[in-house]
């Protein structure tokens, strides 16, 4: 049977709908989601018309799929790649990885969410290094949870969709300068959130010192129609002014939507944070998180 891959910009509707199957069925199989919801939302919405989207055909089964997103151009692309369970044990994987090679210049930056072994052992038959861990965390909910106060000067409100969105970006994008995956966000990317099902208002949290946008805490709340789970909370974004550091309001505004993600009678939180960046684990940590799994970048050996 003929293998072939092909590289596109813009895919159609129904490509689109045989790509998210594909995802589910190997969500199903691995217990991860392979792609990272900004490559999902690239999928159902487009996004950045750099990125590129390539497609391995095994005669006409879609087999596998893969993202080239440029979000970095210093460091290099960011790719995510699945093979279906189906079809995996096949070289496909590397057939894919090559195609992303050479559309690359041979400098992709490959995720494997969960450390899946597989993506481990393709990445090493390429002579890949890990070159970071993101770090999923998990609390009960059911756990004591410590009470939070302000600092006095800072008051709390939710977000009003259509008012909020220029200082709310403005934030996220100092609070994250040294993360291009976060603080790089558009309006688009915004707005395209605000439209998504489990958007919601009343969990995203900001935190002002007088009119200035001091931090925020947007959590989000996982649906019970995910592969049978529980419904699940998520600390979702964390931020705080660069110049508002140092007066525990990071602290404050996590507790602050720890406990609304309570009220709504969730059992669990998690969170996502970088394995180097041990201040805000140390922070986690003493908040009752505890490391849960684990998601690998791998990059070719310089």
């Amino acid at each position: 049977m003929s293998v072939r891959v092909e590289n596109r910009d813009l895919l159609e509707d129904q490509e689109i709908a045989g790509v998210i199957a594909l995802v589910e069925a190997a969500t199903e199989t691995d217990g991860v989601r392979p792609l990272n919801e900004h490559v999902m939302l690239h999928l159902r919405y487009g996004g950045d018309p750099r990125a590129r989207s390539l497609l391995l055909w095994t005669g006409d089964t879609l087999a596998g799929y893969a993202h080239v997103d440029p979000t970095d151009e210093v460091e290099g692309p960011s790719v995510e790649l699945v093979i279906h369970p189906s079809h995996r044990r096949q070289g496909h994987g590397a057939r894919l990885l090559r195609a992303v090679m050479e559309l690359t210049d041979g400098r992709p930056r490959l995720w494997a969410h969960g450390d899946h072994a597989g993506a481990g052992a393709l990445a090493a038959a390429f002579g890949f290094d890990r070159v970071r861990s993101l770090w999923q965390m998990r609390r009960s909910l059911f756990a004591p949870l410590t009470s939070y106060t302000l600092p006095p000067d800072v008051s709390l409100r939710t977000f009003v969709p259509g008012q909020d969105e220029e200082a709310w970006l403005k934030v996220n994008a100092a609070a994250f300068a040294h993360h291009p995956e976060q603080g790089a966000w558009t309006t688009d990317d915004l707005l395209r959130r605000e439209q998504e099902p489990w958007f919601d208002p009343e969990g995203f949290f900001l935190a002002f010192r007088g009119d200035r946008l001091a931090g925020f805490h947007w959590t989000k709340i996982h649906g019970s129609s995910d592969h049978g789970h529980e419904p699940l909370g998520e600390v979702y974004v964390v931020g705080v002014d660069p110049a508002q550091q140092g007066s525990g309001l990071g602290r404050s505004l996590t507790l602050a939507g720890l406990c609304h993600l309570r009220s709504r009678g969730l059992a669990q939180a998690m969170l996502y944070v970088d394995e180097t960046n041990t201040a805000a684990i140390r922070l986690y940590e003493s908040l009752g998180f505890n490391r849960w799994d684990v998601d690998v970048m791998y990059a070719p050996q310089p």
